[in-house]
């Protein structure tokens, strides 16, 4: 047996894998089938486990084009324009950042074009959104 957690080694699985069966994650991570779905049940509970999710290779994507936008907030207006962002169904994940920019989006649009469009009138149309930097996702390496 590992010296890894029973709890640490049913994430790795998921994380490497979200749409693994119970008996996968179980024969993976060296614990019963009961043991996954406790634990699985109770991650969830806790918030650990906030959802699955499929990875996407934006260049894949034929009517899709993807960016990471950083957006610098007024901090004044910060708890609004983070309730702002995160209603906006153009923005598919909103994180918190510690690096160049207060806020990171994931941003999903049928093109190019729209993308822009979202970013100009949609994210800088948020009060206290003060700047809005698109990064263009085009090839997934991993």
């Amino acid at each position: 047996m590992s010296a890894v957690s029973t709890e640490e080694r049913i994430l790795s699985v998921l994380e490497d894998d979200a749409q693994a069966s119970c008996a996968e994650i179980a024969n993976r991570a060296e614990v019963s089938k009961p043991t996954v779905r406790k634990y699985v049940s109770k991650l969830e509970e806790d918030g650990v486990i906030v959802g699955y999710s499929a990875d996407v290779d934006p260049k894949k994507l034929a009517s899709q084009s993807i960016a990471l936008v950083g957006m610098d907030v007024d901090s004044g207006k910060y708890v609004e324009a983070t309730r702002a962002l995160k209603a906006l169904d153009e923005v598919n994940s909103l994180y918190t950042s510690s690096g160049d920019h207060m806020l990171m989006a994931e941003v999903r649009a049928a093109d190019g074009d729209e993308l822009g469009d979202v970013i100009s009138d949609l994210l800088l149309a948020v009060d206290g959104v003060t700047a809005a930097h698109p990064s263009f996702l085009q090839e997934r390496l991993k």
